[in-house]
């Protein structure tokens, strides 16, 4: 509609620098890159070697971005950050042990607590109620303070909203402070350095996560980008944008989303494909937020942490999560597992956790049995370290693993789906630690005996997760028959390309099923999410492991032929060498300028042929 009048023009004017919560502001938007592109025209403006200047103006553009994206919540990111650097810079000034032990503690408490009322209040009161008879009704006590002090009903207080991208900027901030207490870096001095660090607007509301001892050393660094390096963050800002519309977009609306909505209406094969897409959908939109962050990033002369490679070439799931969510894991490695005593001990940290899960366990489900079922795992840990002691740092540092897994599945939100996905992503590994040691022959007498046990369970009780389950194992006991037979022959040298390939279906497989439970109660507030995603859990389930009719499954192939090439193609391009991937994005950024602008409009054209109607927010904004 043309702008035709002085209130037309002040009221677009308007509508750029206020908030809208039905359009928040996506790297997907014609209007992030023209917020970008003044971007660029400042910092060209402010010239390389004013560096402070630079990190302030980057700040207050940041900010801005996040006021665009989370409205009123800017104050608590701003709130959040002065806290925090104040803490960073008495935790650094202190010079007895115990004071600034004090200090680590004061900081990461002040930040957690603001995490858990915004994300954990629901839990919380659900404990206090289910385990002491407290009562709490939960109210936004922060939006009653902002009516008071505005006088006036601005703010809702009936439910808390989670802002967007408090767990990424809440995980930045303790970073800094535990590097700083670790002697890994020095608190900034200028105040504008760390708020653009807490709030660089690329990574701020879906990450990677970014550690300050791997970026505030760049803060002081002047502008420097080569020709090639610009060419290469211009390909993964086209890479993630054709991951995120073409992949993600395309696959949840079009199909997904309309079978994860009503499972019944749709048989188990489509079921089952609707889980296997999902896994390459949610790749593709978190992956594709991050090769967009990286690469808008990277033009401004800052590097952000690889996030993402390839993880479905991982062959169990250990290395899978080396692959996937990089920040995220290594942040849990470094800050969660090894304080809870790593693979040395299981310490007075590791106790309080299982005690912690337990609890958190039983109210979520709404079971006893949970509880119950934590304590025997501990007891036969705690038996098996008496019977064969030479196995305690083994067993303990499995404990750790398990427990910096459920931990990680709460991270992601406060309902009992995500503590399911969680803990299967941690038994993976644990089963995974326990079979690779086993000899060949061994694990095909061991798969063999399993899949009978559970075959013929199946066949006596006829129950859908007992079907899937015996269909699964019958698979892996006769791959593993083979297997013995071939080393029998003396030729599993030459089985090394079919053993991993093997390995690497086993570990997409087992992590599609887990997604199950991360898909089922994504978007939901906490008290719908356990009701809704356990129920949708179960329904999916029961259509996949009850009778297909295999009649319909050419009809279905071909009614949603768009999809399944769609998903042939992205799992060919994820499965690509990365040497290979690695020399075509070189030849794209050696491209001469007109060249590559050809390339960049066309891409554009292409990918926008799939945008649909409402551009879809990213999957992580959520967490």
């Amino acid at each position: 509609m043309p702008l035709t009048t002085t209130d037309d023009i002040l009221q677009y004017l308007l509508s750029i620098f206020t908030f809208d919560s039905q359009h928040p502001l996506l790297f997907t938007q014609v209007q992030f890159w023209i917020f970008f592109a003044v971007v660029l025209f400042v910092l060209a403006l402010i010239g390389h070697n004013k560096i402070a200047m630079r990190n302030a103006f980057l700040f207050f553009a940041s900010i801005f971005f996040y006021y665009k994206t989370s409205g009123d919540f800017t104050v608590l990111l701003i709130v959040t950050t002065a806290l925090s650097y104040v803490v960073g810079r008495q935790v650094g000034r202190c010079q007895r042990e115990a004071y600034r032990r004090a200090w680590l503690a004061v900081g990461i408490s002040l930040n957690l607590i603001v995490l858990a009322y915004f994300k954990y209040a629901y839990l919380i009161s659900d404990m206090l109620a289910d385990l002491f008879g407290i009562q709490i009704v939960v109210r936004d006590y922060l939006a009653e303070v902002g009516n008071t002090l505005l006088g006036s009903q601005r703010f809702s207080t009936d439910y808390i909203f989670l802002p967007v991208g408090i767990s990424f900027y809440t995980f930045q901030c303790i970073s800094y402070q535990m590097d700083i207490y670790r002697r890994r870096i020095r608190p900034l001095a200028d105040v504008f350095d760390y708020g653009f660090y807490v709030s660089f607007f690329p990574q701020l509301v879906a990450g990677p996560i970014v550690r300050a001892n791997e970026f505030v050393g760049q803060l002081s660094r002047p502008y420097s980008l080569s020709r090639r390096w610009f060419g290469v963050a211009i390909f993964w800002i086209l890479n993630g944008l054709a991951k995120k519309i073409i992949l993600s977009d395309y696959l949840a609306v079009n199909f997904i989303d309309r079978i994860f909505a009503n499972p019944t209406m749709y048989g188990g094969f489509e079921n089952l494909c609707a889980l296997f897409v999902y896994s390459l959908q949610i790749y593709a939109d978190f992956s594709g937020y991050t090769d967009i962050a990286i690469g808008v990033a990277l033009i401004m002369g800052f590097y952000l942490p690889t996030n993402f490679r390839s993880p479905y070439k991982a062959v169990n799931c250990g290395e899978f999560w080396k692959r996937w969510h990089i920040s995220l894991s290594k942040w849990l490695q470094d800050y969660l597992y090894i304080s809870l005593g790593g693979n040395r001990r299981a310490g007075f940290g590791t106790y309080a956790v299982i005690l912690t899960i337990a609890l958190v366990g039983t109210v979520l489900s709404g079971s006893v049995w949970v509880a119950v079922g934590v304590m025997i795992a501990v007891a036969s840990c705690a038996i098996a370290i008496i019977l064969h002691p030479e196995k305690k740092k083994g067993i303990t540092s499995n404990i750790n693993r398990m427990n910096t897994m459920l931990l990680g599945g709460l991270w992601h939100g406060a309902s009992w789906n995500f503590m399911i996905w969680g803990g299967l992503n941690g038994l993976g590994m644990l089963i995974w630690r326990t079979w690779h040691p086993i000899g060949v022959h061994a694990r095909a007498i061991i798969a063999t005996s399993v899949a009978v046990v559970v075959a013929f369970c199946a066949y006596l009780y006829n129950a859908p997760l007992l079907n899937i389950a015996a269909v699964w194992l019958s698979g892996i006991a006769v791959v593993s028959i083979v297997r013995s037979l071939y080393n029998l022959s003396g030729a599993q040298a030459q089985m090394r390309w079919a053993a991993r390939a093997w390995a690497i279906t086993q570990t997409f497989v087992y992590i599609t099923f887990t997604r199950l439970f991360f898909r089922a109660g994504s978007n939901l507030n906490p008290a719908e999410a356990n009701q809704v995603a356990i129920e949708t859990a179960k329904q999916m389930v029961g259509q996949i492991g009850g009778t297909w009719n295999a009649t319909q499954i050419p009809a279905i192939l071909s009614e949603y032929r768009n999809i399944f090439i769609l998903f042939v193609l992205g799992m060919i391009i994820h499965w690509i060498p990365e040497d290979v991937k690695r020399r075509y994005r070189i030849c794209f950024a050696s491209l001469p300028h007109w060249l590559m602008i050809i390339c960049i409009v066309v891409i554009v054209v292409i990918i926008y042929q799939f945008i649909t109607a409402d551009l879809q927010k990213f999957v992580y904004f959520q967490f």
